[in-house]
């Protein structure tokens, strides 16, 4: 059993700035993810999409939003729960909630935080007939250890950030990467086009556009795949691997089924009960919830955050006086008592 004073449901940038926040107040949080890293979107969907509305920041990639916000909560030292999505909820006799994952693993908190944004995410699968058969033999639609991919020839499908970034990193990974897309334009990142444009004509890339995957071959393993492409007869690529990347299909999942008020796929909150939903100390913060003006944006999502780890604060302590401090005034204190100053926050540019 793992135990916490906050239980976030989702490790996207809002969730990961809940562990900031919370810390502050020395409450410490656990994250659970059915992603296998921290970052939701910004890290699994456009990890070099210019975000252009966060404070202090007049660009900053998502990819970097997620490492600083990673950066700025790990002195209140979090846990996370990655790769495993929340399933059921319990509240027991004390007031605490026990959340159990569909792995089995359980977490009890006096305060549950559903920071899921639009919800768990599911891999967009292409219509190609037999494709179940080969999942996690040789087809995968999230790459979660690049090393499996060692000296392996690899098929990517798909024309966005993921697609892209994932084609260029390979390169120096795999024996070789195919990268298909069924147009010739794309939809990534400027400078990604561009470097897989400078990889197809170093040979380090085979680039064929426009095509589609329309068969997997292979006998339980997959060991190639069927192309077709405009205006040729369909051909067979050689492979160890064929990963489709269509993006993430955005649902929210088992939440819908914890007795919480729904309104069109999104949970209704009491914004002036600090975004606590109709179960006390169930609380929903980000794109995830929706009450009267909601604005879905990512400085919201920091705003309502902050507001409610001061109501788990009261929740979690009750009787106990709250002083609100000023960390340009304070500082950060640490779990352990010592004083550290405020992170400097710095945009980096990741190639």
């Amino acid at each position: 059993m793992i135990k916490t004073d906050i239980l976030i449901i989702g490790a996207g940038p809002t969730g990961l700035f809940t562990v900031f926040e919370a810390g502050l107040l020395k409450l410490k949080c656990h994250l659970i993810d059915a992603l296998p890293q921290p970052g939701g979107q910004c890290s699994e969907i456009y990890p070099k999409k210019p975000i252009y509305d966060i404070p202090g920041f007049p660009e900053i990639l998502a990819g970097d939003l997620t490492r600083n916000l990673l950066e700025q909560g790990k002195q209140f030292e979090p846990g996370f729960t990655l790769g495993e999505r929340a399933e059921t909820i319990e509240k027991q006799d004390d007031g605490s909630f026990i959340v159990t994952t569909n792995k089995g693993t359980k977490h009890q908190a006096p305060v549950v935080a559903i920071a899921g944004g639009l919800g768990s995410f599911e891999p967009r699968k292409p219509a190609i007939e037999g494709l179940a058969a080969y999942e996690d033999n040789g087809v995968e639609y999230i790459i979660k250890d690049p090393e499996i991919y060692r000296n392996k020839n690899v098929v990517i499908a798909g024309g966005g950030d993921s697609a892209l970034d994932w084609s260029i990193f390979l390169t120096d990974v795999a024996k070789s990467v195919t990268l298909i897309h069924r147009r010739n334009e794309f939809r990534g990142a400027l400078d990604s086009v561009e470097k897989v444009g400078e990889l197809k004509n170093e040979g380090k890339i085979n680039l064929i556009t426009p095509a589609e995957v329309t068969g997997i071959l292979g006998d339980g393993k997959v060991t190639g795949v069927v192309v077709e492409k405009k205006d040729e007869e369909p051909f067979t690529i050689d492979t160890d691997h064929f990963i489709p990347l269509f993006g993430l299909s955005p649902k929210l999942g088992p939440i819908a089924n914890w007795g919480l008020e729904i309104e069109k796929n999104a949970i209704k909150v009491d914004n002036t009960r600090n975004y606590q939903t109709n179960i006390d100390g169930i609380f929903a913060i980000g794109d995830v919830n929706t009450y009267p003006e909601k604005l879905k944006l990512i400085l919201c999502g920091f705003h309502e955050a902050t507001l409610m780890c001061q109501a788990a604060y009261r929740i979690i302590n009750p009787g106990k006086r709250l002083v609100l401090k000023y960390t340009t005034v304070s500082g950060i204190d640490g779990f352990d008592g010592s004083r550290k100053e405020a992170p400097k926050a710095v945009v980096q540019a990741i190639k």
